[in-house]
């Protein structure tokens, strides 16, 4: 049996958020979320039958605008094209503004280490380039 790509990426976190609307009257809709090592999954249903979005870690600039009301805490999840996405949670369940930056963070740290040993590989792959800028050197 083949596993999807969703399934074989760790789950951190699991749980009801509320989603404002990208409508004029922009009510807030209860959403079930499923936030992975890669992405934050965003349901239309309870039963995670209908994935209505997908927002990848790579495509999220930063979590902003935290901010705490006697019932809920709202947050805002820039992407890298500058779109903002607002959610609110209950006052109980706090935590999803700081386990989605904690993914972030993890996301692009890993990133940051892969691209590192690429260009490693990369500069060690080929020795008469390495050799040249040696032979530069004063």
């Amino acid at each position: 049996m083949k596993m999807s790509a969703e399934q074989i990426s760790e789950v951190l976190k699991e749980g009801e958020l509320e989603k404002r609307s990208d409508n004029l009257l922009q009510f807030w809709k209860r959403k079930t979320c499923v936030l992975t090592t890669d992405s934050l999954n965003i349901y239309a249903d309870t039963q995670k039958r209908t994935k209505s979005k997908e927002l990848k870690l790579q495509s999220i600039k930063k979590v902003d605008c935290v901010e705490r009301t006697g019932k809920f805490v709202y947050f805002t999840i820039v992407t890298t094209d500058n779109k903002e996405i607002d959610f609110r949670c209950s006052g109980d369940d706090n935590c999803w503004n700081a386990v989605i930056t904690m993914a972030l963070i993890d996301f692009q740290n890993r990133k940051a280490i892969q691209d590192f040993k690429t260009r490693q590989d990369d500069e060690s792959g080929s020795p008469g380039q390495h050799e040249s800028r040696m032979a530069r050197a004063p």
